[in-house]
């Protein structure tokens, strides 16, 4: 279980995969399991959504993941 609460995810805070690469910006939560990037951080103009499992802590208002930023680039969905 985690140690966050959700609540605590801010619009705009970097989301920072476990290798310290940013992999984007926190849109907003979607739903009560997942987070949605802003998609002006791709190279695609594409949103991507991550689920909150995904999150180990939220240190200095930065999301921090338990997956690396390639790990988290194949797994994550796009809309």
């Amino acid at each position: 279980m985690n140690n966050f609460n959700p609540n605590d995810i801010q619009a705009h805070a970097s989301v920072i995969a476990s290798c310290g690469t940013t992999i984007g910006k926190v849109d907003h939560l979607e739903g009560q399991d997942s987070i949605k990037l802003t998609r002006s951080d791709d190279e695609n103009n594409e949103h991507h959504i991550i689920p909150l499992s995904w999150v180990s802590e939220i240190k200095d208002e930065n999301v921090i993941l338990n997956k690396s930023a390639e790990d988290a680039r194949k797994e994550w969905k796009t809309v």
